[in-house]
């Protein structure tokens, strides 16, 4: 790209594509993005600023993710159509950078600080710029999940990377700032608090029965099948049973395996038509097709560490509770992150069931 970000195309088919310069005239945009360890709980928090700058809900015909079309400005991708676009975000949360930071806020080893060298990816979709991912061919979709695993595994060979995390925000209440159909990829330089926590547990579980504490869960809400959404051959829906999202679910592969790179192409093919039929039934869910506000992450285990502890699962869930209505985190979410649901999980997963 012009400022000297990497681009990547995804075709659907294999094609010759003629790979067009970015003719803008950009700056380089200076990262200076810290983390700073939060000494009470054990965590990092990143102090990215200069994302104050960044592009917020432009008009529909002056969009930086919409293919670059003869008559209007030059967008982030030079073609003038595509399939699936990755490239490097240019108002990234991490990023690689030189600048020299103090080892210690206020020279104060209580609190440690060191730069936040990362790698922040934007994926789009499509080109289409009204489409949503339910909306796609599965042949897209399949494409998408062939992203998703190169670009895990270029990433996770990075030096500093310790997780990658793909992930997308859809609707305005999320907070989205760019409305084309698009998601992220995130290689983070720690392991992120979840998964912490979640090898902490699996790991006492596996002490004490031997056991993947992931698979346990899988079986367990297979044989209850009440919180099962879509039982396939090789990828199990459900919502879980102690849902903290008035709309929540869980999709697992029946084998464990760490990350994208690791799942076959049978376990791909599946996940094209299971993923894509989840998400739109989250449109259903309150019946009339609606753009219902969601977040679909998919949780891979981290590069170096407790790859054996967990595996690969897509956590989807969306803060809406009623027609018009947020679920909002107020005191006791926020505060203590204690979590108070309205609905019943079992509920969940019933209207989703229905939800087609």
């Amino acid at each position: 790209m012009a400022d000297g970000r990497e681009l990547f195309y995804f075709d659907d088919v294999t094609t010759d594509r003629e790979v067009l310069p970015d003719t803008r005239d950009l700056p380089v945009v200076e990262h200076a993005s810290t983390m700073r360890f939060d000494v009470l709980t054990g965590e990092w928090v990143t102090i990215a600023a200069h994302r104050q700058n960044r592009t917020y809900l432009p008009p529909a015909d002056h969009c930086p993710l919409d293919p670059t079309r003869p008559g209007h400005e030059p967008t982030e991708i030079p073609a003038a159509d595509y399939d699936v676009v990755v490239f490097e975000n240019r108002f990234p949360s991490f990023a690689r950078t030189t600048a020299d930071v103090e080892p210690n806020v206020d020279g104060n080893p209580l609190w440690p600080q060191r730069p936040a060298n990362g790698r922040c990816e934007v994926v789009c979709f499509t080109s289409d710029h009204n489409a949503s991912f339910g909306s796609l061919p599965v042949s897209r979709v399949r494409t998408v999940i062939e992203a998703w695993a190169d670009r895990t595994a270029e990433l996770s060979a990075m030096p500093g990377i310790e997780q990658v995390f793909p992930f997308e925000n859809r609707g305005q209440e999320i907070g989205v700032t760019l409305q084309h159909p698009h998601g992220q990829i995130y290689g983070y330089p720690f392991v992120t608090p979840r998964t912490a926590s979640l090898i902490t547990r699996a790991g006492a579980h596996r002490q004490r029965t031997g056991r993947d504490l992931m698979g346990d869960v899988l079986d367990a809400e297979r044989k209850a099948g009440t919180r099962v959404v879509i039982d396939g051959e090789h990828w199990t829906a459900f919502v879980p049973a102690a849902a903290r999202w008035p709309v929540e679910a869980h999709l697992v592969p029946h084998r464990a395996v760490p990350d994208m790179t690791a799942l076959d192409d049978a376990e791909r093919d599946e996940l094209a038509v299971v993923y894509r039929e989840l998400l739109q039934r989250l449109e259903h869910y309150f019946g009339e097709p609606s753009e219902l506000p969601y977040i679909a992450g998919w949780h891979q285990a981290p590069v170096h560490t407790g790859r054996d502890l967990t595996r690969l699962h897509l956590q989807l869930f969306s803060l809406r509770r009623a027609p018009g209505k947020l679920k909002y985190l107020a005191g006791s979410e926020s505060g203590m992150a204690a979590w108070v649901n309205d609905a019943a999980p079992e509920q969940i997963a019933e209207r989703l069931r229905g939800a087609v």
